[in-house]
């Protein structure tokens, strides 16, 4: 083996109502992703545990996550849509990651400082864990690129340190057995089986904030439903959000340092030029100098322009619940072809009696 096939691997939790910022942030990405290259989309329900064991409607969100995928214009034909769970591979290639991963590796972990705060002893194991699953999810279909947000670049970190363990550690079994790709790890050259995965990072709306707080990340928990905007809403509920959108008294600058210590101007600015597909220089040359009151009904006009259509076919093809499950059952299968053959050769890697 002389290199690593390309492919794209990313996956969404089924926690709560996706919003813009998980569209401009993740989704607009996957669907741009998908002309340049083979693309596997997952709907990473096991991940889920790790916020909320118990789940009253976890294959419902699970379902709306996968309609949001589709009416955002995710081919699941051309490429791979699926839910994690159905691959069983992915707990399986975890619990051989567990054994490569170090403790400390995990403890470093910012999201686990922040989610389990400070009674660390009561968080679950799973919790630690998540970014040892997340490395398998990635791993197990030898993803060579990974679109992420800024709150991820240190899980992907883990996953390129783990593969580079693995591969450092099982480097002459992998050239004795041929399954290999010679890299260059530091000063020496080893016999890699699982690439050194790359980040997809960028655009000018990778990061959006909430509209009420410009410090604080657009998020399906906050409290305020006008915080976010979320996927499911209508026309009339997205410019009223905008309308409300937390701004201060300045007009618009001419200039992007312009935006600086001003964070509520700077994410309206990012999400329009996220929806409008231009860079923030270009939003702020049309509308340098002009007061929120113009520049608001413009975003306003403009989200619902992005928005709408997405909102009204995620609806549609939520209501057809048979085709969601089928799409999910075609794309695990397929996963799950992928998925094993890469188990049977870490197995062997390993020294795992199979059949």
């Amino acid at each position: 083996m002389s290199a690593f096939k390309p492919l794209v691997f990313s996956g969404v939790q089924p926690t709560g109502n996706l919003h813009l910022g998980n569209y401009l942030g993740a989704i607009k990405k996957f669907v741009a992703l998908q002309e340049q290259s083979d693309c596997i989309y997952c709907v990473v329900d096991m991940h889920s545990l790790t916020a909320q064991l118990v789940h009253q409607d976890l294959g419902d969100q699970t379902r709306s996550i996968t309609a949001a995928f589709l009416a955002s214009g995710i081919d699941p034909k051309k490429h791979i849509v699926f839910n994690q769970s159905r691959v069983m591979q992915h707990a399986e290639l975890a619990w051989i990651f567990n054994c490569v991963a170090r403790i400390g590796w995990m403890y470093r972990m910012t999201q686990f400082k922040d989610k389990a705060g400070k009674d660390r002893e009561n968080a679950s194991l799973g919790l630690l864990a998540y970014p040892s699953l997340m490395a398998a999810d990635i791993l197990l279909y030898r993803a060579t690129h990974v679109p992420v947000g800024e709150d991820q670049k240190q899980h992907l970190e883990l996953t390129r340190d783990i593969a580079q363990k693995f591969n450092n550690d099982f480097s002459e079994k992998i050239a004795a057995l041929g399954v290999g790709v010679e890299m260059r790890i530091g000063e020496e050259t080893v016999n890699g089986y699982f690439p050194i995965t790359e980040p997809v990072i960028g655009g000018p709306a990778a990061r959006i904030m909430s509209l009420r707080d410009g410090s604080k990340k657009m998020s399906k928990s906050d409290p305020s439903d006008l915080s976010r905007i979320n996927l499911t809403d209508d026309v009339d509920t997205i410019s009223k959000k905008i309308r409300k959108a937390k701004t201060d008294p300045e007009a618009l600058p001419s200039e992007l340092d312009g935006l600086e210590s001003r964070p509520e101007a700077e994410n309206l600015v990012g999400i329009y030029a996220g929806l409008a597909e231009i860079s923030k220089e270009d939003v702020l040359k049309e509308y340098g100098g002009q007061q929120f009151s113009v520049f608001k009904p413009a975003l306003a006009d403009l989200a619902v322009e992005k928005l709408a259509p997405i909102a009204s076919e995620m609806r549609r093809i939520e209501g057809d619940r048979a085709y969601v499950d089928a799409v999910l059952r075609d794309g695990g299968d397929r996963a799950r072809a992928i998925a094993e053959g890469t188990m049977k050769t870490v197995r062997d890697i390993i020294g795992l009696l199979q059949d």
